[in-house]
């Protein structure tokens, strides 16, 4: 069975090879692929998406569409700071807060650091619903993200505060290619999916996976930590 990088590979080298890859390639990356708008769009006529109202996001840019949506509807957006380097790490982003084409800018990462509030922890909205990006998903919900493992901390860290819940619908918009019918390597901090949203249709996943269950400290190095400065005030020792 391969490991998560020989899975990201073989993802990666197939969108490029299938010409399904978008600017800058895949390789590397949560890919941008061809179809992202209609994905986005099929994930907004979804009934979880219309009832949300503060989508959790990732940055990358597949996923700019939906950003752009959520605000255009109204929706608060919450994003992260690059590796959680600041001390206050997220970032809202109130619709009503925003000019035309500040919202459309907001929607990028620069523009999203350029124009979100910061906030501190303990003073974001809860999050109805958490928008990633992946590299590889299947059908019983297991994801495979770029390597970081940035996206995951986050929702560990808005677990701990209080912030999502089980409630919260985790989805990604993924090309079809970026599905795969076999099982994916899971260990206990990474994030399943709810949704799985392609440009031709929303999937509601059989989620075979527990969630996690807040930030799981013992799978932290202590250099990470102290790069972290929200870790650090949550009283880790």
């Amino acid at each position: 069975m391969a490991g998560k990088d020989g899975i990201r590979k073989e993802i990666w080298k197939a969108m490029d090879r299938e010409g399904v890859s978008r600017f800058p390639g895949a390789d590397g990356r949560i890919p941008n692929f061809a179809g992202a708008r209609l994905a986005a769009e099929k994930l907004a006529g979804h009934r979880l998406w219309k009832r949300a109202r503060t989508i959790k996001a990732n940055p990358d840019s597949p996923q700019t569409h939906a950003r752009r949506t959520a605000l255009e509807e109204g929706k608060t957006l919450i994003m992260a700071v690059p590796r959680l380097r600041d001390p206050h790490p997220f970032r809202v982003l109130e619709p009503k807060r925003l000019s035309k084409a500040a919202m459309k800018e907001a929607a990028t990462i620069k523009g999203a650091l350029k124009h979100g509030r910061v906030v501190a922890l303990d003073e974001l909205p809860e999050v109805d619903f958490v928008l990633t990006g992946s590299v590889a998903v299947n059908l019983s919900g297991a994801r495979i993200g770029k390597g970081g493992g940035y996206n995951d901390l986050e929702y560990g860290i808005l677990i701990d505060a209080g912030k999502i819940d089980d409630h919260t619908t985790i989805a990604t918009t993924v090309h079809p290619i970026q599905i795969v019918r076999r099982h994916l390597p899971v260990i206990s901090h990474d994030l399943p999916v709810d949704l799985i949203a392609t440009p031709r249709a929303v999937i509601e996943v059989e989620r075979q996976y527990e969630r996690p269950r807040g930030i799981l400290w013992d799978h932290l190095q202590p250099p990470q930590i102290r790069e972290i400065p929200v870790l650090e005030r949550m009283g880790y020792a």
